[in-house]
């Protein structure tokens, strides 16, 4: 029976040519690999607690009375979106799970996109041909970031309601157009007309979800259309895949990561506490939380609007807020053009435009990985500089003090992780050509010291020592094992097995 099903849908689909060159997908055996997969199964997990939680959260700000199980907040007058979050934690069975899993699924969803961008970007996996498949890739962490940010603006609580409040000042803060595209969005002046909670809800479920959607599904497609990536290695060339097809082996290490993924997320999502709404209280506008900073792929830029100085300019009749416009418009749009831009940057910067299915280790491109390691550098401070005034209340010294040395590092780092890295690329490549570096420049390769302690307990160095490993010192003679034939006579007995050993 379900042979002639299959066949019914082949006779009207053809499915089975194309599945079967689905199935014999070669997938390369390396635990990098799996990073994409973390994505895409976290990606799985949002979806389902999304539905879940879909079905009791109130998406509007009309004011109502809290009478829910949570006594501190009981009487007290609240937006619905603000009382049904909390009523999903507290009221709802496994609301609480629901909601926890589902906000470290979104984490965790953004932190494996861009760890595995990071490992594309430093392997070369993003030349000629997937500059394409490079830029859907990117796209899918700029669209996850705006929409865990919409996600984390629902609840209406203190801090998601300053984040909304900050939103906003970042769209006033663009030249021209800024008043008229805060007022399209909010409806008006801040906070509008109480329309910005269910307009980020329809595009946190509806709109934004699609997108991610598409984009997953034309990832995944020209994954399967072009050729698998693989690191070099014995057998493995620019026109062949070493690893394991599609059916039955990866299928079978697939699934069982699918699960693996979901259940830590929901060991996160029932032991590790996560946006403790009911703490925060109600947003009002008049009032701001201390020691609460934005999920981590929103604190870069909340540390870049933290360091940047109070600058503003005046011109034409308008008044420019540099402090809000350059750290959270400018910057950001030249981070991400600057990734959009990449393969095609290095590819006119190297004249390199051939076809590429082995990666590159991370040393063999010290220029790309040092600015790589700049990059990451300079977003990872300006993470650290989110946290201000934890900083400044811990170690018990002035806040101008936290921010002026984070406007100095924020500048010094990435040239010192620059630097560092482009050495310590060539070293490893100078060491491993035995001194000739990159176009068969000679460097200074440094020899191993033997270092030595007389009788009288004084150490002394050899630099004229050979280097162990180098192929110079004298190699005693391995001696040739002899073959012994055994007779039945010295097996039948203990001693003259020993006779024979000895």
């Amino acid at each position: 029976m379900i042979d002639k099903s299959l066949r019914w849908v082949d006779d009207r689909l053809g499915v089975a040519k194309g599945g079967r060159t689905f199935l014999d997908k070669i997938f390369p055996d390396h635990w990098s690999f799996m990073l994409g997969e973390i994505a895409l199964y976290s990606f799985v997990v949002l979806l389902g607690t999304g539905i879940f939680l879909s079905l009791y959260y109130v998406p509007s700000a009309h004011e109502v009375i809290y009478n829910g199980s949570y006594l501190p907040l009981r009487g007290t007058k609240v937006s619905e979106a603000y009382a049904s979050s909390v009523g999903l934690s507290f009221d709802v069975k496994s609301g609480l799970l629901m909601r926890q899993a589902h906000h470290w699924a979104a984490d965790i969803f953004l932190g494996s996109i861009a760890v595995h961008m990071a490992r594309v970007f430093f392997t070369g996996a993003f030349r000629k041909p997937r500059e394409f498949n490079w830029i859907v890739g990117s796209t899918l962490l700029l669209l996850g970031i705006v929409n865990g940010f919409l996600g984390y603006s629902l609840p209406d609580d203190l801090v998601s309601g300053t984040g909304i409040r900050i939103a906003y000042s970042i769209m006033e803060s663009i030249p021209l157009v800024g008043s008229y595209l805060g007022s399209f969005v909010f409806g008006g002046d801040y906070p509008g007309n109480g329309i910005i909670i269910p307009r980020f809800f329809l595009l946190h479920i509806l709109i934004v979800p699609l997108l991610i959607l598409g984009l997953l599904g034309a990832h995944l497609g020209l994954l399967v259309k072009q050729k698998h990536t693989q690191f070099k290695g014995e057998g493995r060339t620019e026109h062949n895949v070493v690893g394991s097809p599609m059916f039955p082996n990866f299928m079978a290490k697939t699934t069982g990561f699918l699960f693996i993924t979901a259940g830590a997320i929901f060991l996160l999502g029932g032991f590790a506490q996560i946006n403790p709404i009911w703490q925060f209280g109600q947003y009002e506008p008049y009032q701001i939380s201390y020691a609460v900073q934005p999920d981590w792929y929103m604190g870069w830029l909340d540390g870049a609007l933290r360091i940047m100085p109070s600058w503003e300019w005046v011109g034409w009749g308008h008044t420019w807020p540099l402090e809000v416009f350059l750290p959270a418009v400018l910057f950001p749009g030249i981070i991400f053009n600057l990734i959009f831009a990449w393969p095609f940057l290095e590819a006119w910067r190297t004249k390199d435009y051939g076809y590429h299915n082995l990666l590159d280790r991370p040393r063999d491109r010290p220029k790309r990985t040092a600015a790589g390691a700049a990059v990451l550098t300079l977003l990872f401070t300006l993470f650290c500089a989110s946290s201000t005034d934890v900083l400044a209340n811990f170690f018990q010294i002035k806040l101008q003090t936290v921010l002026w040395f984070f406007r100095i590092v924020v500048i010094l780092f990435p040239m010192i992780a620059y630097y560092l890295a482009f050495r310590i690329c060539h070293e490893m490549l100078e060491a491993e050509a035995g001194g000739a570096g990159p176009g068969g420049r000679i460097g200074k390769r440094k020899r191993a010291l033997v270092v030595t302690r007389s009788e009288s307990g004084e150490f002394a160095t050899h630099p004229s020592e050979p280097r162990p490993g180098d192929g110079t010192e004298e190699l005693e003679p391995i001696p040739v094992p002899t073959f012994i034939d055994l007779t039945p006579a010295d097996l039948a007995t203990g001693e003259g097995v020993r006779r024979v050993l000895r």
